[in-house]
């Protein structure tokens, strides 16, 4: 996993100003690592902090050689493309990486641990870790989680993409900051590289979905108050099957609703409209609840994504979707998970 210790370089071409650099991002804001550079040719030597508001001040360079100027001792690989494929023209400078030293941290499906351009440079100290890796000993799941005492928090979204991870690193951080012993659980790439653990659903056989989210909070159910449950994929969306078993392993005693401000139709299949928040919302309780069977688990409160507008527009925003709703909201992100984590512990 990656410690404080370590000195992170991030490849992200073409992922700060465009759609693919989430984990990168992310990785940019939340990462336990010492982050020492980003790798962005097309950005190179630009501002990151004007770039993508976040308050880290680190150099933008073009290159892995560039990069190794400020002495990074793991490079992780930033970019979510489609499918999870790592592009050939990044090969060369994979393996430039690891002969200079560096381990990798890879979150694509692409497994480079037993790839043999990289393989055989590895020098002893050196590691590859493959993110996306189907846990073992599965089983389908069984509502166990259910009977656990700790609340179990799920970030449920609008669309894929929309701040659903960054919500709840920032509900995690407000626990700790309020003293409360919460866990995140991680569920994704990016969430397992920063909390170092978890399961990547999507790398999972769908028919033990369910059963490896269980796993996960299984494992530490009873040694926590509460529980932050990464959320993944989205109802809306025609394409994802992460969200229901998300809330079939985990059994959520909370639901907090992700929505990106402004966003009017699925980002990549504009002939599907998003409803309402507040038939949103209606959407998840009924799924959630399965008419009963899982006892009455509610939308507690809503995370919206306020991107690069002014604090003055996401507020009024955040005003209108409340007086929508009826529901506690803010931008978690922008202002912190106070409001969340209140909304969870009055429920």
């Amino acid at each position: 996993m990656l410690k404080s210790s370590h000195r992170l370089a991030v490849l992200l071409h073409e992922g700060i100003t465009g759609v693919q650099g989430k984990t990168g991002l992310t990785l940019l804001r939340y990462s336990p690592a010492q982050v020492v550079c980003a790798i962005d040719r097309s950005c190179s030597g630009q501002s990151l902090v004007e770039l993508t508001g976040i308050n880290r001040d680190l150099p933008i360079v073009d290159s892995i050689e560039s990069a190794l100027n400020y002495q990074p001792d793991v490079l992780a690989i930033g970019i979510a493309p489609s499918g999870g494929i790592v592009p050939d023209s990044w090969m060369a400078e994979l393996q430039t990486a690891v002969a200079a030293g560096l381990s990798i941290v890879n979150g694509l499906h692409t497994p480079l641990a037993t790839h043999p351009q990289l393989v055989n440079l590895l020098k002893p100290g050196q590691w590859i870790w493959d993110v996306r890796q189907e846990p073992q000993g599965l089983k389908i799941g069984t509502g166990s989680a259910k009977s656990l005492p700790c609340k179990r928090v799920l970030m449920v979204g609008t669309d894929m993409a929309i701040g659903k991870m960054s919500a709840a690193l920032e509900l995690q951080r407000t626990c700790e900051r309020r003293g409360l012993k919460s866990k995140f659980i991680g569920t994704g790439q990016a969430g397992m590289m920063i909390s170092g653990e978890g399961v990547a659903l999507d790398a999972v056989r769908v028919d033990y979905a369910a059963g490896a989210i269980e796993q996960a909070v299984m494992l530490h159910g009873n040694d926590y108050e509460l529980l932050v449950v990464e959320g993944q994929g989205s109802l809306l969306h025609p394409g994802s099957t992460a969200t229901l078993p998300l809330i079939r392993g985990s059994q959520p005693t909370h639901l907090i609703l992700l929505h990106k401000i402004g966003q009017e139709t699925i980002r990549n299949c504009p002939d599907f409209k998003i409803p309402s928040l507040a038939e949103v919302v209606r959407l998840y309780e009924a799924v959630a609840s399965c008419a009963g069977a899982f006892g009455t688990v509610k939308v507690v409160a809503i995370a919206l994504n306020g991107g690069k507008l002014s604090d003055d527009v996401v507020q009024a925003e955040i005003d209108r979707v409340t007086t929508e709703t009826g529901l506690p909201c803010t931008d978690a992100v922008r202002f912190g998970a106070d409001v969340l984590l209140d909304a969870i512990i009055k429920s």
